[in-house]
């Protein structure tokens, strides 16, 4: 049955207000219009809808029965259209973010908050993965934006450059004095190292950079959080490779230090991933 969903909205004013007059005028229509406009209906359902009467319109029982099923069915549809309105002004709806533990902390924590105040009935979800996981995440449509480092080649996602950061090697206060000069990926590799774990896009960047250069680095450690490398630097349990922009309060209060080395290694970028 393909029945116009106009008809149906007419035929509930109709009725709401027992007359075509004033359902006409409500609707911005012809009275003739409106009359047509339920005649079509009435054809169409191969039933009366109205009995008329001196002072206007009543349903009839088939009337009754379709109003209450039809009235509803609006009803939802305009809240549905609502929903949508508020969810476009951010007014309502659902935000899923995918981000890594670290970027969380040091990067988008502030950013939340200011987005928490400006849109407080936004319900926020945000999930900690790796880059790969958030990716996948992303393209199956369980998270809305993820924010990552490192570079994905995917021509479906959409990519916005939010920061530069650059990893270092840190130590405490008893490998200062063996840092006092500029050391080589070949001295680095020879210290006891602290690194994320393998899963990592962080060390993978990090270890294949090295690599580049002919030295292939091993930690005794490894880790899964960019706090616990600086923490295990601190308390000298070795030489940990960290993210420097997300180190500034360890490295300004002195409870670790720079290695400083002969090369650089050249910096990432943070992205935000989208559709």
């Amino acid at each position: 049955m393909s029945i116009k969903l106009d008809l149906y909205k007419i035929f509930c004013k109709v009725a709401k207000l027992g007359s075509f007059s004033k359902a006409a005028k409500s609707l911005y229509m012809t009275q003739p219009a409106v009359s047509q406009a339920i005649m079509q209906l009435e054809s169409e359902l191969e039933i009366r809808l109205f009995t008329r009467t001196p002072r206007g319109v009543v349903l009839t029982n088939e009337g009754e029965i379709l109003f209450e099923y039809a009235n509803s069915a609006i009803n939802l549809i305009n809240v549905g259209e609502k929903k949508i309105i508020e969810s476009k002004n951010l007014m309502a709806g659902e935000l899923r973010i995918g981000v890594g533990d670290t970027i969380s902390r040091y990067f988008l924590l502030p950013f939340l908050e200011e987005f928490h105040s400006k849109y407080p009935k936004i319900k926020l979800k945000v999930i900690n993965r790796t880059t790969l996981e958030l990716t996948d995440l992303l393209k199956s449509g369980e998270v809305d934006v993820v924010i990552c480092n490192l570079p994905v080649n995917d021509s479906t996602l959409e990519i916005m450059e939010l920061m530069d950061i650059h990893d270092i090697f840190v130590c405490g206060e008893k490998y200062k004095d063996r840092i006092s000069i500029p050391l080589s990926f070949n001295e680095i590799a020879d210290l006891p190292l602290i690194l994320l774990e393998p899963k990592s896009n962080s060390r993978l960047y990090v270890e294949k950079y090295i690599l580049s250069k002919g030295v292939k680095i091993e930690p005794e450690i490894e880790l899964g959080s960019h706090d616990l490398l600086l923490e295990f630097a601190r308390i000298n349990l070795g030489i940990s490779c960290v993210v420097k922009e997300f180190s500034k309060e360890y490295l300004k209060n002195k409870l670790i230090y720079e290695v400083k080395l002969c090369e650089e290694i050249p910096m990432m970028l943070v992205y935000k991933y989208g559709h």
